[in-house]
């Protein structure tokens, strides 16, 4: 009888929830939303909850009769309400096994869901507790939720006979997550979805688990609104921002323009594709709407620290520091003004601090990292990043982190295995096809380096280095003529975009373009370069001793070559537009796996 009754009501929260995934019912929606803010607070999931009400509150508000009713209650909840209504105020107090206590033998599925959670929450606060006790690289994978097992056991049953509502269905898929039984796990987390699409907890955990875009194609989820706030921050995971952001501008166009939540989320997808002033101008517009918000400014840090604004993070922090100091971001952004300011031990010590208080906080775990890399020390700065990678395999900066430390210790296969993971999470990010090219340099794979750099060139490089790697690769082949072109096109690009750079690079090319035409026997030309070399200390004298052997050659009456047409532009007339941007798959490598 249980049985059919829960199967009962799975369906009427089906029936409850899915609606339809248009936006035309702004009004239901908000309904749904306030009701299921509500069920979740009774449960103690505050997160679900939040989101939820932050939602909700960026739509019009309802006259006193659309309110949505209490939900009804049953005989069970009745049975149950005087060890419900104690044990709720226990759990809010965290005392979860004081909690769990006094809910044995509750029928109810309210009752019983708290009853598990409280259960599943003593066992992380234990673990969080020993974990925090012994804070060093190794111990951490060795501290487990002793509840775990039981819990399954226990859920698995009422899974079988079909007892479960949406929430239990979505702390039975946490905890076959918390065992790694991804595959388990998943289908629980769709199922989840399909019995309570408005409970964003459990949609928020199947983003954790799926790892690319073929996975989600043989998902079947629920064809309710809520799938669109899934789609947005599944593709802003797995950096397919253009669709991300087309998602996040239809749902502000369906209504929700004023949801803190999706401005946040626009800004960290441009946060993601290194857009950073855009993503700094929306961070400041949040700030404006949502003054003592802490969530996501640790990413709002990154991009000041990126920009070397200090003044703005020290303001920044100092202002976190007042709200609340004891929460992981503002620890991570007062860690980002250390750094900034080169005091990486310091900045260690708040990124210490912020894995104290949440163990599973990804950012500090990565940033951490870096700041052992800082400091040359390289075997923390390993463990820092695999501690970062098992909180996320999809976090490219710690593959990329890893990449780096292995290249300071002089092992070229390993990190060639690590950049190539870092590039398949971003194939369109050039620092990761630079870094695989310098790899196979070192491993003498001179075509596929050739490969690399000419496709970090090609998808838009950021830190224009690509070109003269290259150049410099053809160089060692003797292919002078595709060396000329790369350093031509590398000045082209340089004067195109205005930036003062390192003047070593450019006067590197010219040196080398000077001698090329040179050799071509191409006098005008040569005389450019040479001239432009007189203008970087560390190529004037070379410079000014091709001119003085230009100036021979054509007193003694040799005369320029016309036969080889060696392209050149000078800097004055060069476009801004001649880097092909596009967007391309990752490099297909495995022929070479070391």
């Amino acid at each position: 009888l249980a049985g059919t009754r829960a199967g009962g009501m799975a369906a009427a929260g089906v029936a409850a929830g899915l609606g339809s995934s248009d936006f035309s019912d702004l009004r239901e929606i908000k309904k749904q939303l306030l009701s299921v803010a509500e069920r979740s607070r009774e449960r103690g999931l505050q997160h679900s909850g939040k989101w939820a009400s932050e939602l909700a509150f960026a739509l019009d508000p309802l006259p006193l009769s659309e309110l949505p009713p209490p939900p009804a209650l049953t005989e069970e909840d009745a049975r149950d309400l005087d060890a419900y209504t104690l044990a709720k105020s226990y759990f809010d107090l965290k005392e979860y096994e004081r909690a769990a206590y006094f809910l044995r033998g509750c029928k109810s599925q309210k009752a019983y869901f708290l009853y598990m959670y409280s259960r599943y929450l003593s066992g992380e606060k234990k673990k969080d507790d020993e974990t925090v006790d012994s804070l060093g690289p190794l111990e951490k994978g060795q501290v487990k939720n002793e509840a775990l097992r039981e819990l399954r056991v226990e859920l698995s049953k009422k899974h079988k006979a079909r007892e479960l509502d949406g929430f239990g269905l979505y702390l039975y898929g946490v905890v076959l997550r918390k065992l790694d039984l991804v595959k388990e796990a998943i289908d629980v987390f769709v199922e989840a979805a399909h019995v309570l699409p408005l409970h964003w907890g459990a949609w928020l955990e199947l983003c954790n688990l799926i790892t690319d875009k073929e996975m989600l194609k043989f998902l079947s989820l629920p064809d309710t609104w809520m799938k669109e706030f899934f789609l947005a921050h599944i593709y802003t995971e797995l950096q397919l921002i253009e669709e991300a952001l087309q998602k996040y501008q239809s749902l502000i166009d369906a209504g929700f323009s004023k949801s803190t939540y999706i401005i946040s989320q626009i800004a960290v997808a441009y946060h993601n594709i290194r857009d950073i002033d855009k993503a700094l101008s929306i961070f400041n517009e949040l700030r404006k709407q949502d003054p003592y918000r802490i969530e996501n400014m640790d990413t709002f840090s990154n991009l000041l620290y990126v920009r070397s604004m200090k003044p703005e993070l020290s303001y920044l922090a100092h202002n976190l520091c007042e709200i609340d100091k004891y929460r992981v971001e503002t620890c991570c952004v007062i860690g980002n003004y250390y750094s900034l300011r080169s005091q990486h031990e310091k900045a260690a010590l708040y990124f210490q601090r912020a894995l104290k208080l949440n163990p599973r906080y990804l950012g500090a775990w990565t940033l951490m990292g870096h700041e052992y890399m800082e400091m040359k020390n390289t075997s923390a700065a390993i463990q820092a990043y695999r501690h970062a990678i098992e909180v996320n395999k999809r976090d490219y900066r710690a593959w990329y982190g890893l990449g780096q430390t292995y290249e300071i210790l002089k092992m070229p296969f390993y990190c060639l295995y690590y950049y190539r993971r870092a590039h398949q999470l971003r194939p369109n990010d050039s620092r990761m096809l630079v870094a695989l090219g310098e790899c196979y340099e070192k491993l003498n794979q001179l075509v596929e380096a050739k490969k690399c750099y000419w496709r970090a060139y090609a998808v838009g490089d950021v830190e224009k280095m690509a070109l003269v790697k290259l150049a410099k690769l053809h160089e060692q082949l003797n292919e002078s003529e595709q060396a000329a072109q790369c350093y031509i096109k590398y000045i082209q690009d340089i004067y195109s975009c205005g930036e003062i750079v390192e003047h070593l690079e450019v006067s590197t090319a010219f040196r080398y373009l000077a001698q090329y035409y040179f050799k071509c026997k191409l006098w005008d030309e040569a005389s450019a370069c040479a001239q432009k070399c007189c203008a970087f200390n560390d190529t004037r004298e070379e410079g000014k001793a091709l001119l003085r052997q230009i100036l021979q050659l054509r007193n003694q009456g040799e005369t320029s070559s016309t036969d080889i047409a060696a392209p050149f532009f000078l800097p004055a007339s060069l476009s801004a537009n001649n880097t092909p941007t596009r967007r391309v798959s990752p490099l297909n490598l495995s022929s070479v796996t070391p």
